[in-house]
C-alpha cells in the first residue's frame, strides 16, 4: 500500500513539474474556409504556352543571376525588370544584351513593381526581393493574372501562407517557391533511387540550413535579414532542408506533416553580430543561435530539421535518409549504405560489402550514374556551364519553364511553398510553449489524399 501511495505521489509531483503547455494536447492551428468558387491546386496545370514572358522584381543579390539564366533558356523572353533602385537595372540589361536578347522595359521606385505586374504581355512574375515583400507582390501579381515564382522562403508566417494558397486557388495561377536545393545532383539522384525502392520503406529524413553568415550579413540592404532574426524566433529559413525531405516522403501527395516539436539554444552570437554590425546592444535578440525541430508525418515517419546561421560550423544541409534497406547521407560525408548491395545489377564486385559502412566510392559512382535522374540527364551539361549554385539554379528555372511550355504541373506547387515556409511560425509557437507539439495546418484542406506519390511531370 505504501509503495502504491509513493508511486501516486511521484506521479503527481512529476505532473506538477511539467509546464502546463507541455501537459496539453497538440496546439491546434486554424484552417480558414476555402474562398467561394475556389478549388484545390493538386496536379494543377494550365494550357501549354508558345513561350514564357517574364518580368523580374528585385535585382539586388539573387535577381541578376536569374535574368542571366533565363537569357540562356530557349522560348523565353524577358519583358520587364524592376528594382527600387534604378542603378541596379544596368547589370541584368547587360546579361540580356550579351545573349542577343532585346532590352527589357525598366521600372523603379516604390511602386514600379505594381506597374510591372499590370502589364498584359507578362506570363510569369519572378520575385527576388527581401522576404517581407514576397507575399504582397505575389498576391498582387496573381490577382492580375500572372503566375508567380518567389524566392525562399515564400512567406514569413501562417497568415501569409494562407494568402498565397487562397489567392492561387481563387485565381487559378501557379505559385512556385524557388527552392533550388531539390534540384541538387545528390538529392535528385537519391530521390530517384528512393522512388525505385532501393532504400525500402523510408523511416526518417533529415535536413538543415547550417551556414555561418558572418561574412554576409552586411550584404543584405538595410540589414533586413539580421533584423528579421533579431525580431523573430524559430527556424526562419527551413526550406533548403525541408524541401528535399518532403519530396522523399511524398508530402501532400499521399502523406502529410501532422505536428512539429521545436527547441532552440539561447541567443549568444546573434546579439554580438548586432553590436558589431550596428553598434548597439540587442538584449532581446529573439532567434536562438541553433534551432532544431522534429516532425511526425501521417504515415509514421519522422523528420529532423535544424537551423544555424550564427556559428563557425561547416556548411551543411544535413540531407539524410534512413530506410529499412538502405541509408543516404550528404554532409559531411557523401555516401550510401545498403543491406544487400551485391544484389544491385551492374555494380562493381567487392568482397565484404557491409551495411555497417558506406559502399566504396566506385560503387557509389556506379549507383549515381545508373540512377541519375532523367532531369539531370537532360540538363546537367548546360546547367554546369550556366551555373548558379553548381547548376541547380539553372535546373530549377529550366524546369519551371519546361512545365509552363508543356502545360504540366509544376515540380513545386503552392502547397509546397506554404508548408515549407510555415515552419518559421510553427517552430516559434512550439518553442514559446515549452516545446509543445504544434499541429501542421493542412493547406490542401484534405486534397493531399488525391495523389499517390511525388512525380516530376514529363510530356
Amino acid at each position: 500500500m505504501r509503495k502504491k501511495l509513493f508511486k501516486i505521489a511521484a506521479a503527481l509531483l512529476l505532473a506538477a513539474a511539467i509546464p502546463a503547455a507541455a501537459q496539453t494536447n497538440v496546439i491546434k492551428t486554424q484552417i480558414p474556409p476555402r474562398p467561394a468558387g475556389a478549388t484545390d491546386m493538386i496536379g494543377f496545370r494550365t494550357a501549354p504556352m508558345d513561350s514564357v514572358r517574364v518580368g523580374f522584381i528585385g535585382l539586388g543579390m539573387r535577381g541578376p543571376g536569374a535574368v542571366y539564366r533565363f537569357a540562356n533558356i530557349d522560348r523565353t523572353s524577358v519583358k520587364a525588370l524592376c528594382d527600387k533602385h534604378a542603378d541596379r537595372l544596368a547589370k541584368p540589361q547587360k546579361y540580356l544584351a550579351d545573349a542577343g536578347r532585346p532590352k527589357a522595359t525598366e521600372y523603379s521606385g516604390e511602386d514600379g513593381w505594381k506597374k510591372l505586374c499590370e502589364r498584359p504581355d507578362i506570363d510569369l512574375v519572378y520575385i527576388a526581393t527581401d522576404w517581407n515583400n514576397h507575399v504582397p507582390m505575389a498576391v498582387y501579381a496573381m490577382e492580375h493574372g500572372k503566375h508567380v515564382a518567389i524566392e525562399v522562403p515564400a512567406a514569413m508566417n501562417l497568415d501569409e501562407c494562407w494568402q498565397l494558397v487562397n489567392t492561387a486557388e481563387k485565381t487559378r495561377r501557379h505559385c512556385m517557391m524557388l527552392e533550388n536545393c531539390v534540384y541538387d545532383f545528390f538529392e535528385l539522384t537519391t530521390l530517384n533511387m528512393a522512388q525505385k525502392g532501393l532504400f525500402g520503406d523510408i523511416l526518417h529524413v533529415e535536413g538543415a540550413y547550417i551556414h555561418n553568415l558572418e561574412d554576409f550579413w552586411k550584404a543584405y540592404e538595410g540589414n533586413w535579414r539580421l533584423d528579421f532574426n533579431e525580431k523573430n524566433r524559430g527556424d526562419v529559413y527551413a526550406t533548403h532542408g525541408i524541401g528535399p525531405a518532403c519530396q522523399l516522403l511524398n508530402i501532400h501527395r499521399g502523406n502529410k506533416m501532422n505536428y512539429i516539436v521545436s527547441m532552440d539554444t539561447k541567443a549568444v552570437t546573434g546579439p554580438k553580430i548586432v553590436e558589431k554590425n550596428l553598434g548597439r546592444k540587442s538584449p532581446d535578440f529573439q532567434n536562438g543561435d541553433h534551432t532544431m525541430s522534429m516532425i511526425m508525418t501521417e504515415n509514421g515517419q519522422t523528420m529532423h530539421i535544424q537551423h544555424d546561421v550564427m556559428n563557425p560550423r561547416p556548411y551543411s544541409r544535413m540531407y539524410q535518409l534512413t530506410g529499412t534497406e538502405g541509408f543516404a547521407n550528404k554532409y559531411p560525408t557523401e555516401g550510401y549504405a545498403f543491406r544487400k548491395v551485391a544484389e544491385f545489377e551492374g555494380m562493381p564486385d567487392h568482397e565484404n560489402l557491409s551495411s555497417h559502412s558506406f559502399v566504396p566510392d566506385d560503387v557509389k559512382e556506379a549507383l549515381m550514374k545508373k540512377y541519375k535522374h532523367p532531369i539531370h540527364v537532360e540538363t546537367e551539361e548546360k546547367a554546369k556551364k550556366i551555373g548558379g549554385h553548381g547548376g541547380m539554379d539553372f535546373i530549377m528555372d529550366y524546369r519551371l519553364v519546361y512545365c509552363l511550355l508543356n502545360g504540366l504541373p509544376l515540380d513545386q506547387d503552392v502547397y509546397d511553398a506554404a508548408e515549407w515556409s510555415a515552419i518559421g511560425e510553427l517552430s516559434r509557437l512550439s518553442i514559446e510553449n515549452n516545446s509543445a507539439p504544434v499541429e501542421f495546418p493542412d493547406f490542401t484542406r484534405g486534397a493531399w489524399k488525391k495523389q499517390n506519390g511525388y512525380k516530376h511531370a514529363t510530356k
